[in-house]
């Protein structure tokens, strides 16, 4: 398949038509956006990473709840073909869906992903319905209107019930009401200008073997005037208790992040961008 010019813009996401991987895909590019659902996110990397497949991708990096999505920061680290380019915070708000018509006294079991059912669990624990893991949430809406289910509900988006044509028997049945999730909007480093007012960089860095190194880097970045908003140390494969970091940073201009960076390789063995963009201020 070809990307021709004129066509839909389309990037690959992890799971189904109407996860909140495609709602983050709508909130960044706009609702004429398609998708190219993926089982893994390994799936997702290698067709963002084909210009004949797709114009990008979009992959969760973090939850305000469940914390980072260690592996996802692996495969950032195993591409050089893509680039961060941009970032969504998007609330994640579990709905009960069912088929038109199913009242909650007709249901008896209730569908979705384990991590769906653990955060919507008070709500669940005061029913005596069947609870039943699946792979996606938008795929156990889709499963419920694909059998016209009368006993079944699903947990899923807004957005799954629009697309699959169920009601929201319950709204809003996830327990923490403050729940985030921030996706990564990835596109091939080499079609990739400059965005002159990006305010924020991810990186990775691997300090150097003298004591305090992590200190001073870490001094450097605040005597530089930036804001150091997340810090993620990861094991280096094939070495012992070696870890390289993963830092996001918000600044004021490109130049003070540039010269930030110049500051921190004095005391790092590498420094490497994912990306510069601009933040999402929600």
């Amino acid at each position: 398949m070809k990307i021709k010019n004129g066509e839909r813009l389309q990037v690959s996401i992890q799971g189904y038509e109407g996860s909140f991987h495609q709602m983050a895909a709508e909130v960044y590019f706009g609702n004429n956006v398609a998708v190219i659902p993926c089982d893994t996110f390994r799936d997702v990397i290698k067709i963002a990473s084909d210009n004949t497949l797709s114009n990008g991708g979009i992959m969760a990096i973090e939850n305000s709840i469940a914390g980072s999505i260690l592996p996802n920061y692996t495969l950032l680290q195993n591409t050089d073909k893509l680039k961060i380019v941009g970032e969504v915070y998007l609330p994640i708000q579990q709905h009960l869906l069912v088929n038109p018509g199913v009242k909650l006294e007709d249901i008896k079991e209730v569908q979705s992903h384990h991590m769906a059912i653990q955060q919507c669990m008070e709500y669940l624990g005061e029913k005596h319905w069947k609870l039943v893991e699946t792979e996606d949430t938008a795929l156990s809406a889709k499963h419920i209107h694909a059998r016209k289910s009368k006993h079944a509900a699903a947990i899923a988006s807004k957005l799954a019930a629009e697309l699959y044509g169920l009601e929201i028997a319950v709204p809003n049945i996830h327990t923490q009401k403050n729940n985030y999730t921030r996706f990564l909007i990835l596109k091939r480093a080499a079609e990739i200008n400059t965005i002159e007012d990006a305010d924020k960089a991810s990186i990775n860095f691997i300090t150097d073997h003298t004591k305090g190194s992590l200190a001073k880097v870490l001094t450097i970045i605040a005597d530089g005037g930036i804001n150091l908003s997340k810090l993620q140390s990861m094991p280096i494969a094939g070495t012992n208790f070696k870890y390289s970091f993963h830092a996001d940073l918000e600044f004021d201009s490109l130049h003070q992040f540039q010269k930030v960076k110049e500051e921190m390789e004095g005391f790092t063995e590498q420094v490497r961008v994912f990306g510069e963009y601009k933040r999402d201020k929600g």
